[in-house]
């Protein structure tokens, strides 16, 4: 397709941005964009190295004149969340997304724009490719798989990075610079079930919900959207208990950190129960609109008919899963007592799926304080086992602890306000940053993360501002100029 940001500026950027949205990049399929960035850092004649977990660093010596100034390590992720809506024809392994400006915005088709995190990406290929930008020793640090694991930035080894100060390019919100991050936790558990014949006399049925807005499970947890496995498991909760339904299937949310926008369930209702059901269906329908209006205006439950499944699951499992997923925390638990509006510990019910005998569901928990982080694991792990299931945490990272007498900080703050005459604001981020691990293995860098304005990240609506590129590049071109000597 034809390159819809010809005319934004700044270009370079841009045009960087575009060909990343025409490279397949989801989370663990990265292949393609890792040899993309490498070809690029060959191809300026610059050092590129590709270390033992697949992250890469290109280095760029020093601009004439600023060969004492400290070294920056330029830092994003190569991987994308890969959302798409229900009705949109897209493989994220091979397809090239399709993006379009939208007044002050940029957007894609039906899809995850991947913003989160093309436009650092872009922004550090720009600063690599420059013949005319200010800057002391540079090091881009691309890294893998953030999004489902942060498995690049575990990765890392000391040593292999020479720089002394980290500019972490994905934050969502310009104006704002951040200083600190939650940790998080991933919640596996399994239950195991029995497939039994269906009774004679029931009627089947397909159960789905969707039109949520979904999201990015740590900035848009405190918004209070809709999780469509929540609502769907409220339902069949309910249906259980008054009409006898029974569960065959189910399938809800797909990534551990996206908010889950759809869920879908087969269950069998007895036919005596089927009209009483439908009326209590369309109720709980209303219902649940009316809670959420504010928030979900799109929110559609349907009730359809469909043909018999050939098996349900066991009923002693159907009630311990219905209850353990009705009792599990979900949203926010705790608002932070030290930064006013920032959110310090919650969980998502990001996915319950059935397949071969077996349901599986995942959450992920986040915390900015390790003690609530471990209290949220034990509470999340008490409910399921008293439903019988198995449960295991893994993909633990730790969280990055503000400094607010960081000398990157105290810079960037000067920088901003001569060149836009405002303070930016000083924030903690509810989300996961690459800072807290990278900061873990190089314990003397000075971090801070900041980026353009990105709204609804994690899903098909993600989209960026336009100005804000602008302005986030602006500002990382005076920091590079002003960055400090030895």
């Amino acid at each position: 397709m034809t390159n819809p940001f010809s005319s934004l500026q700044p270009q370079p950027l841009w045009t960087y941005f575009y060909e990343l949205t025409q490279i397949p990049r989801p989370s663990k399929y990265e292949e393609k964009v890792r040899r993309y960035v490498i070809d690029f850092g060959k191809n300026l004649g610059l050092e590129t190295i590709e270390d033992a977990v697949g992250n890469v660093i290109i280095r760029k010596p020093a601009t004439p004149g600023m060969e004492n100034r400290k070294g920056i390590i330029l830092q994003a992720h190569l991987d994308m969340v890969p959302q798409k809506n229900e009705d949109t024809d897209h493989d994220f392994k091979q397809d090239p997304l399709k993006p379009w400006v939208d007044g002050d915005w940029v957007k894609a088709t039906g899809t995850t724009l991947g913003a989160d995190n093309g436009i650092g990406i872009a922004a550090a290929m720009a600063v690599l490719a420059s013949a005319d930008l200010q800057h002391g020793p540079v090091e881009a640090l691309f890294t893998i798989d953030e999004e489902t694991g942060m498995t690049g930035a575990f990765g890392i080894q000391a040593g292999l990075i020479q720089g002394d100060i980290l500019l972490n390019m994905d934050s969502e919100d310009e104006g704002e610079l951040y200083i600190g991050c939650a940790g998080g936790t991933n919640a596996n558990v399994q239950f195991t079930y029995q497939d039994v014949a269906v009774p004679s006399g029931m009627a089947a049925f397909k159960l789905t919900v969707k039109g949520l807005k979904g999201g990015h499970s740590g900035l848009d947890i405190p918004l209070g959207r809709g999780n469509s496995n929540k609502i769907l498991n409220r339902l069949m909760w309910v249906s259980q208990n008054r009409f006898g339904l029974r569960l065959s299937s189910i399938d809800g949310g797909s990534l551990r950190n996206a908010i889950p926008r759809e869920s879908f369930a087969v269950v069998t209702i007895p036919e005596a129960q089927k009209e009483p059901f439908l009326d209590y269906a369309k109720e709980f329908k209303d219902m649940v609109r009316n809670e959420l209006s504010a928030v979900e205006p799109d929110l559609t439950i349907l009730v359809d008919p469909v043909a018999k499944p050939a098996f349900l699951m066991d009923e002693k499992t159907q009630h311990n899963l219905l209850n353990a997923i009705y009792a599990c925390p979900n949203g926010v638990i705790r608002m932070s007592n030290e930064m006013q509006g920032l959110v310090e510990t919650s969980t998502n019910l990001a996915i319950v799926k059935s397949e071969n005998g077996e349901v599986k569901t995942q959450c992920l928990l986040r915390s900015s304080v390790d003690s609530a982080k471990t209290d949220l694991e034990q509470m999340i792990q008490s409910v399921f086992e008293l439903a019988g299931a198995e449960i295991q945490f893994d993909g633990q990272y730790p969280g990055w602890k503000p400094n607010p007498d960081s000398p990157i900080l105290k810079l960037m703050q000067d920088v901003y306000q001569k060149r836009f005459g405002k303070v930016p604001e000083i924030r903690a981020i509810h989300a996961g940053l690459e800072c807290g691990i990278l900061g873990g293995v190089y314990t003397h860098w000075d971090m801070i993360s900041f980026g353009p304005t990105i709204r609804f990240p994690h899903s098909p609506d993600e989209k960026v501002n336009i100005g804000t590129v602008e302005k986030f590049w602006i500002f990382l071109v005076e920091t590079l100029k002003d960055i400090p000597g030895k």
